[in-house]
């Protein structure tokens, strides 16, 4: 057991407890006191009755509290509680291609340089789920199993290289036969496989398709490389030849890759520059599968904060409020935010964003308040449809261009009588 400030930055609103503490504590002294310089036998005479009595000295207990606040808010902690960790099973088997095609330059610096790279943003782009990877020339091996430890798969992947292959060749097939185990061994009924190839043989297409029938997994294929292609160099210098002793420059089908992509129930798309490619076959997961969760055999644990036991002894503080009338003194102040509109919608925009307010106005029915309150042009493109006003309705919508706004906008000019101009936004 240990103690633990699950918010310590929460200290420092005692600083100025001990700063104001510490002033008035001077101040008082430097004040003095009558019994300090007259006789205690005088003091009544020249003083009066009281002057004997001292004052009450509340500031150790205004400072006892503050602090006590302090440290509360701070939430302190000295145990665990075991949370076990869940996480989608989100299965996905990555399955790369290493045979020489991968080599050639027509991607700068080479095929599979940018393939290497576009798994490294894959993997950092993996928040949940297990992941796998298999690389395969003339045959397949297992690079790591299913694991959500993303960062020893990214550690492994600068080391991957069609050199290292023992077997030339191609064989995704036995790459997908073999992800297959990877996903029944873990016990996961459905999941998702991700080949990283430039090209891929008919007999291979035929075989990968009967490998998946019925196995509840769809397969996402990614192209690496141009329809031009390039020269592939070998180990020992050189570039690959056919057998009538022409440089052999393998270009990117595309046809064959979407075909075996859509016939496992996946999808195809060539390696961008950006992320959309990963958007599209890897996020969201395809409609349909399951999303169940796996529970994990590691757990975490969390701090259990026992800041509110502190507050028991601010409680008798409280009652002081009480007693001392402070409390009665906020009312006042209450009734005013009640009773002024102005102020009582200065105190919505201290709690609630413009956003949240025309929410709130929307449900109650009031979609012209609603549409002056919403900063969203989306949103408030859509109370002012609500509320009949579809000028005002276009206007919003007419600064996005995205495909539902644009219809939107169609819609609203169309109720407008611009028949011409909502025909062009449909288009």
């Amino acid at each position: 057991m240990s103690f633990h400030l699950m918010r310590p930055e929460w200290l420092w609103a005692a600083v100025p407890a001990l700063v104001l503490g510490v002033l008035l504590w001077r101040e008082r002294r430097a004040r003095g006191s009558w019994q300090s310089v007259i006789s205690a036998d005088l003091l009544p005479f020249l003083m009066g009755e009281q002057a004997g009595t001292k004052s009450r000295n509340y500031l150790p207990l205004v400072l006892l509290a503050w602090l006590l606040a302090s440290i509360a808010a701070a939430g302190p902690s000295w145990q665990k509680i075991p949370q076990p960790i869940h996480q989608k099973q989100d299965a996905l088997v990555v399955l790369l291609d290493l045979s020489y095609s991968m080599k050639s330059a027509d991607l700068t610096p080479s095929r599979i340089d940018r393939a290497r790279q576009k798994l490294l943003d894959l993997l950092a782009g993996r928040r949940e789920g297990q992941t796998g990877l298999i690389a395969f020339a003339g045959d397949s091996h297992i690079v790591t199993p299913l694991t959500d430890d993303t960062q020893t798969i990214a550690n492994l992947l600068p080391a991957l290289h069609p050199d290292m292959m023992p077997v030339p060749g191609s064989d995704p097939a036995s790459a997908v036969a073999q992800g297959l185990d990877l996903l029944h061994s873990a016990g996961i009924r459905r999941g998702n496989m991700l080949l990283v190839t430039d090209a891929i043989a008919a007999a291979d297409a035929t075989a990968i398709t009967q490998i998946l029938q019925g196995q509840g997994v769809q397969l996402g294929v990614m192209g690496i490389g141009t329809h031009t292609g390039a020269p592939v160099p070998l180990p020992d210098g050189g570039f690959l030849r056919d057998r009538a002793g022409a440089i052999v420059m393998p270009g990117l089908d595309e046809s064959t890759l979407r075909e075996l992509a859509v016939d496992n129930g996946g999808r195809y798309m060539r390696m961008t520059i950006d992320d959309s490619d990963l958007a599209y076959l890897v996020i969201p997961p395809a409609a349909g599968f399951d999303q169940q969760t796996l529970a994990l055999d590691r757990q975490a644990d969390t701090w259990d904060d026992q800041g509110y036991l502190l507050i028991l002894p601010l409680l008798p503080l409280v009652l002081l409020l009480f007693r001392r009338g402070w409390l009665l003194g906020v009312l006042p102040l209450a009734l005013v935010l009640q009773a002024d509109p102005a102020t009582a919608q200065t105190w919505d925009d201290l709690w609630f964003t413009r956003d949240q307010q025309g929410q709130r106005a929307l449900q109650q029915g009031e979609a012209g308040a609603a549409a002056d309150l919403f900063e969203n042009p989306g949103w408030a493109g859509a109370a002012a449809y609500e509320d009949g006003d579809y000028e005002r309705s276009a206007e919003h919508f007419n600064t996005l261009d995205d495909a539902d706004s644009q219809y939107n906008l169609g819609n609203a000019l169309a109720r407008s009588g611009r028949i011409d101009e909502a025909i062009e936004a449909y288009k």
